[in-house]
């Protein structure tokens, strides 16, 4: 039984075997479901360049934006691309075509048409990687500084699902406020904030000197957090602590690329900031 006097006690008793027998609530609950796989035929779009995003603007998709555009700005040609609106929370992540490039249906999903056979590229981390080793950018030669970059890259990949489906979630979007699970992922939000502050108390950017990938990947969530761009939770999370990373995040924020990226398949903020599409440079002019 419940107790009244105990908030971390709940009626909720879990059955011997889990079904979805209920709708959950929540922002995405209209898209939730247990299995994997298409719920509908759809053919994606193919534009005129090497490069074919198909991707929404979330920090996931804003780091291969925003890679796109740094590429570009550093003189690679064949970065140009065309970026497609893929909105989630209409399910379009499940339609035939971007099951085909992404079996697990999450955004951002990326092929390569520039050689004889398309080459089909997901998860976020991937498609940095991919791009940086395609055009030798953005990644270190030498062995200890692309560790370290990997290095980072990963703690990014593993740790920002504390952030997004942790904090993020209960914070921003689940049905109810809940004490439990919002102060769960607080506290580790708040640890991986410190953890970037005392690290980018000794270099500059995340890697070391260097501007690299591990920015770009860490930037749009991390960044995002301590900008107050993200769950409108900057006062909750007392973001002022992390003067490190509000530094950081002032400089890549700064950065041309990372401000024309930011906006590419963006459809929240201002109007001004949201580019539902880019097939040209001049869209984002």
């Amino acid at each position: 039984m419940s107790d009244p006097t105990n908030p971390f006690t709940s009626p909720y008793v879990p059955p011997r075997v889990w079904s979805p027998a209920t709708p959950s609530g929540g922002a995405f609950a209209s898209i939730n479901r247990p299995v994997a796989g298409k719920t509908h035929e759809l053919e994606l779009p193919v534009g005129k360049h090497p490069l074919q995003l198909y991707s929404l603007g979330t920090p996931n998709g804003q780091k291969v934006t925003i890679m796109l555009e740094e590429l570009l700005a550093a003189g690679h040609a064949g970065a140009e691309y065309d970026a497609w609106l893929i909105r989630i929370n209409e399910g379009a992540q499940f339609g035939s075509g971007f099951v085909d490039i992404n079996p697990n249906s999450k955004i951002p999903a990326l092929v390569d048409r520039s050689g004889q056979e398309p080459v089909r590229v997901f998860e976020s981390g991937a498609i940095l990687v991919y791009l940086a080793e395609k055009f030798g950018a953005f990644l270190p030669q030498d062995i200890p500084a692309r560790t370290e970059t990997f290095n980072w890259l990963m703690w990014q990949m593993g740790s920002a699902p504390f952030v997004g489906g942790g904090f993020g979630h209960f914070y921003a979007y689940a049905p109810e406020k809940l004490e439990y699970p919002i102060n769960r992922y607080a506290m580790e939000t708040k640890r991986q904030l410190d953890v970037l502050d005392r690290l980018l108390a000794q270099r500059r950017f995340v890697a070391g000197d260097e501007y690299t990938i591990a920015d770009m990947a860490i930037w749009p969530w991390y960044g995002g957090l301590v900008l107050g761009e993200l769950y409108d939770a900057g006062e909750f999370l007392a973001v002022h602590q992390y003067q490190q990373v509000r530094r950081w995040a002032d400089e890549v924020g700064a950065r041309p690329a990372v401000m024309r990226g930011r906006k590419v398949n963006r459809v929240r903020g201002k109007p001004e900031e949201q580019v539902l599409e880019r097939h040209d440079a001049s869209d984002l002019d």
